[in-house]
């Protein structure tokens, strides 16, 4: 496949490293020994959530605007964003005394307006446009059409791509074992763009991993392609690493230097984000979780090898908190939802709790009685102790000849329901 743009390269990413001494934390590796047993293999985090703004999407705004001449930077820069690189910018803005132009939607949660405001301060100026990411990206390239400002792209450019490469270097600095596998996430392609740079270069037989959220495949589907694809719909609750389209460069990095592109369900995410937090007070937001959450898909292979995981990111909302809990319960096939039509007489609820097992419980009930109805509906949510205990618990509302509807694998009628 031919290409007609720049490459990053290795001497650039060590350039990369030096203009981010001091301004960038060199964020540690450690050992996990829960995930170790776990996995029964050697699993070694890389803990990005520990860096500057909390994620690493510092390192290539900083670097970017690093190599950026003076008469350009003083022009200004803008970048869309409802995520960690609005907080990169913001903070390289106010670390570099430039001027920048921040747009993200609307419906960004006021937390991260709120972060992107302590981070650059007085050097740059938020805009709130639209519903989308999309949205506040056209009305940030309208802005850079209309000003002498630089865009800089979260992921599909040469400086910001080198600038994510750094992670690599100390991994693989870091490192005084032989890494088996390398797991990163996978949004734009901007982090496994610069990190398998430096793999394929300095540790070839390396095992690249790209994780990517089920919802939004991005990559995997360009590489089945063969071309950059748009997706139509995603989901965007991994919303670090939700996008509808990758990058070009970074796609023509990814489509030859990844070994492998897991797909990792939401909910799946969710019980990883819920386990790094319960077991080891890591608060890691949901694109920051993939990695781990991935484990599982690989667990026979990485039997007794050595096993990097990347941490990319800690930016979690806590308002999220109960979402969180109810995708991971739902995936884990603990939580049940149906439609229960009760028979409009005295006793029938009675009736119903009979059917319930001695550790099942009812988490969620919503009723209006009808008048001049034979049955009202009633929304019922169920949580159980154990996966296991679904199967009798159906026998038992079919025996009683409950008459209900099972919501959880209607996802139209889930959605609008629950």
């Amino acid at each position: 496949m031919s290409t007609d743009h720049q490459l990053p390269t290795l001497d650039n990413i060590f350039l990369a490293a030096e203009r981010l001494r001091g301004v960038i934390n060199h964020t540690p590796i450690f050992y996990n020994a829960h995930l170790s047993e776990q996995y029964q293999a050697n699993i070694y985090l890389k803990r990005e959530d520990l860096q500057t703004v909390r994620s690493y999407k510092i390192r290539g705004a900083y670097n970017k605007m690093a190599s950026m001449s003076a008469e350009a930077l003083a022009g200004g820069i803008v970048c869309a964003s409802a995520g960690n690189h609005a907080q990169g910018v913001a903070y390289a803005c106010r670390k570099m005394e430039v001027k920048g132009a921040i747009f993200m939607p609307t419906t960004t949660p006021a937390q991260k307006v709120k972060q992107v405001r302590l981070f650059g301060q007085d050097w740059i100026e938020i805009h709130l446009v639209g519903d989308t990411y999309d949205d506040a990206y056209h009305a940030s390239m309208r802005y850079r059409d209309t000003t002498n400002a630089v865009f800089v792209h979260p992921f599909d450019d040469l400086q910001v791509i080198e600038g994510q490469g750094t992670v690599g270097l100390e991994i693989f600095k870091d490192a005084d074992f032989k890494i088996d596998y390398l797991l990163m996430a996978i949004g734009g392609g901007g982090l496994a763009s610069g990190i398998s740079t430096v793999f394929k270069q300095l540790s070839p037989k390396t095992q690249l991993i790209g994780v990517e959220p089920l919802g939004s495949p991005t990559m995997q589907k360009s590489i089945e392609e063969g071309h950059v694809v748009t997706l139509d719909h995603i989901d965007k609750f991994v919303d670090g690493a939700a996008v509808r389209r990758a990058g070009d460069i970074t796609f023509d990095i990814c489509s030859k230097s990844l070994d492998k592109i897991l797909l990792v369900p939401e909910g799946k995410v969710c019980s990883s984000i819920l386990q790094l937090y319960n077991e080891e007070a890591i608060v890691a937001e949901p694109a920051g979780a993939l990695t781990v959450a991935a484990l599982d898909f690989i667990k026979d292979e990485i039997k007794g090898k050595n096993i990097v995981a990347l941490i990319s990111g800690g930016n979690n909302d806590i308002t999220r908190t109960e979402e969180i809990k109810e995708r991971s319960l739902l995936y884990e096939g603990l939580k049940h939802y149906f439609i229960i039509r009760f028979p409009q007489r005295s006793g029938a609820f009675r009736e119903f709790l009979n059917v319930l097992g001695p550790t099942d419980d009812i988490a969620r009930f919503e009723y209006v009685k009808k008048t001049n109805r034979e049955q009202g509906p009633a929304l019922v949510g169920i949580e159980l102790k154990n996966r296991e205990d679904f199967e009798p618990l159906i026998k038992r509302m079919d025996a009683g000849r409950i008459v209900y509807e099972y919501l959880n694998n209607q996802p139209d009628l889930f959605q609008f329901m629950v």
